[in-house]
């Protein structure tokens, strides 16, 4: 793929565990993202470090589940903790075929029993400047949500210059679409799945797809298509959908 077109790819992997009984499916998930060829993977409840499994759990990585995701199909990733608890965390990670010009992880908390953060990241490929990519996963209460989306609205427009390509992907646990409306609105991305079907796509859950919780937002960028990725077996890498898209850079004016 050029360095003008993407497929991106956005899942919460759910920790690296299938539903129902503790039966880790992290092979199962690496093998699912090689198959799509997705060259920017954004990902959410990835396990940076965990005591109790690295002992107890069956096949555990040696070393994190984003580098055993990543191996040899993307080079260049990186990861937000964001939850942290006395054996480990977790977080989101963003995989790139493309290295990182620079990343940061960007506090997102405001409940005490919720933490969050943003994953921001850039990348070159743009004649008119760095591709910002943003990796989200919005709280649960849609009190929560509201905060988190002005926070998210206000460091775009501090951080992101308006000509700068953007994505921002990852569940937004936003069924109701206030949080898509606002974003929208505020910072003038849109939605691949809509900007495709007419619609956000319904992504959870996995078994029985009803509620759009799941998106990809971009600014600056040409979409062709969209699709949800489900089926029969889904229900063996994560209690979500995967969204995925392919993309191209537009091209600047003048």
């Amino acid at each position: 793929m050029s360095t003008r077109q993407f497929r991106i790819l956005t899942l919460n992997i759910h920790k690296g565990f299938a539903l129902g009984p503790k039966r880790l499916v992290l092979s199962y998930i690496r093998d699912h993202l090689r198959a799509n060829k997705a060259n920017l993977v954004f990902l959410q409840e990835v396990v940076g470090d965990n005591q109790h499994h690295r002992k107890n759990v069956r096949h555990w990585p040696a070393g994190t589940q984003l580098e055993f995701l990543a191996d040899t199909v993307w080079s260049h990733h990186a990861y937000g903790k964001n939850a942290i608890y006395q054996h480990g965390h977790h977080g989101n990670a963003i995989l790139s075929e493309q290295p990182f010009i620079n990343w940061d992880n960007i506090d997102a908390s405001f409940v005490n029993f919720s933490q969050r953060g943003f994953l921001h990241g850039t990348i070159a490929g743009s004649e008119v400047g760095s591709i910002h990519l943003i990796c989200i996963h919005l709280g649960l209460l849609e009190h929560e949500r509201k905060l988190q989306v002005m926070h998210l609205i206000d460091h775009v427009r501090r951080t992101v210059p308006p000509e700068h390509p953007l994505i921002i992907a990852g569940d937004l646990n936003d069924w109701r679409r206030t949080t898509h409306l606002a974003l929208t609105k505020a910072l003038g991305v849109q939605e691949a799945h809509e900007v495709v079907t007419g619609r956000c796509a319904r992504t959870f859950p996995a078994f029985l797809p009803m509620l759009p919780m799941d998106r990809i937002y971009l600014r600056g960028f040409d979409i062709h298509n969209c699709q949800i990725l489900s089926g029969d077996k889904w229900r063996e890498f994560s209690d979500h959908c995967a969204l995925m898209t392919d993309v191209s850079l537009l091209k600047p004016v003048g």
